[in-house]
């Protein structure tokens, strides 16, 4: 079928909108019509080839729509379903059957690899090559194919076009602090950048009962909004040192902290903000090859550092849990998105990358 996408021809290149051809379903695959795909980081990395995607390519794995049509052998949902796209998943290797499907052993495969896993690309442009299957979704697009397993069937009574950031951002962001973290009513969180995954860290800390929740950033605007939406206290890391700043707060170190930002520096603080027995959840996305250097006796004063890929969330149980927090008015994540018309994917991505929008979301 045809469709209208905005592919990525060259590193680091602008967004192009392109009529392509799309392959039908295969068995296990559904067509999604997109109302609403959100702008992440992830997109960002892999358009400036930080991670190896093949080009030209169609990215997008924050999207949102309606089922249009479903492979023969698929059950999970039908056309008319409202539902949301997350990340991709084998379900057969033993990590997955385990239930830590954000840990699958082929992860890269079926989320990375230009191609569905078995090599098959989805796209073309007359007779050119045009790599697909991002996040089993690629959804900067108008239409999307995706695998049963990463769409995730949704109510029908809360807006579709926000609900597509739960599919990355959003999820990593809350899944990071009430599935991995998991703090206990009354304790202390610092948050190293506020951005999407940051914002949602700090509502989900507050859904987990903490009372000192700290957020770090150089933007004030973005420390005001996290006050807004739960932080007891912020630091402006272009103005205190963070470290410090957090101890004075907590007397001896927060508990828990959660790096957001993908920098070794700033991850060594965090590490380092921590108080004995503390845990450091690291969420940020870094190119392949970064290396951060940690002080042994830091780590030796029972402190933990663990890493964290998509909120360690099963999508299908955790989203729905998601859309239930918001429709309650304790998840109020729609207050980080701006709209934009497909055709300003460019203006989109700029505002995101100049600070001045957190969550921009796409509306073909």
């Amino acid at each position: 079928m045809e469709i209208k996408a905005a592919v990525v021809f060259e590193k680091s290149g602008p967004f192009s909108i392109e009529q392509l051809e799309m392959s039908e379903p295969n068995d296990d695959e559904v067509v999604v019509r997109v109302v609403g795909a959100g702008i992440c980081h992830t997109d960002l990395a892999a358009r400036d080839q930080h991670l190896p995607i093949p080009l030209p390519t169609v990215l997008g794995h924050e999207g949102s729509g309606i089922v249009e049509k479903v492979g023969a052998r698929v059950t999970k949902v039908k056309p008319g379903d409202h539902v949301v796209m997350s990340y991709g998943s084998c379900g057969t290797c033993p990590l997955c059957k385990s239930g830590n499907n954000s840990w699958c052993m082929d992860f890269f495969l079926q989320n990375f690899n230009g191609a569905r896993p078995d090599g098959t690309t989805t796209l073309r442009k007359s007779d050119q090559v045009v790599h697909g299957s991002f996040f089993s979704q690629s959804s900067f697009a108008n239409f999307s194919l995706a695998n049963e397993r990463n769409v995730v069937k949704v109510r029908e009574d809360v807006p579709l076009e926000i609900l597509g950031p739960l599919g990355c951002g959003v999820q990593t962001g809350t899944g990071a602090v009430m599935n991995t973290l998991r703090p206990r009513p009354g304790a202390s969180i610092a948050v190293f950048g506020v951005g999407t995954v940051g914002m949602s860290a700090v509502m989900g800390a507050l859904v987990c009962g903490c009372t000192t929740i700290i957020a770090v950033d150089l933007h004030p605007a973005r420390l005001e909004t996290a006050r807004e939406l739960g932080a007891t206290h912020t630091v402006n890391a272009g103005e205190a040192d963070p470290v410090e700043a957090i101890r004075g707060i907590t007397g001896e170190g927060a508990e828990f902290t959660l790096e957001c930002v993908g920098d070794p520096r700033v991850f060594r603080q965090s590490v380092d903000a921590l108080t004995r027995g503390g845990v450091c959840g690291l969420a940020g996305a870094a190119p392949g090859g970064t290396e951060v250097s940690l002080d042994m006796q830091v780590i030796l004063n029972a402190r933990t550092v663990r890493g964290i890929v998509e909120g360690d969330a099963v999508s299908d149980l955790f989203i729905p849990k998601l859309i239930e927090l918001y429709r309650q008015g304790r998840l109020p994540f729609d207050r980080l998105i701006q709209f934009y018309p497909f055709e300003e994917i460019n203006r989109a991505v700029e505002d995101m990358e100049n600070g001045r929008v957190i969550k921009p979301v796409l509306k073909p």
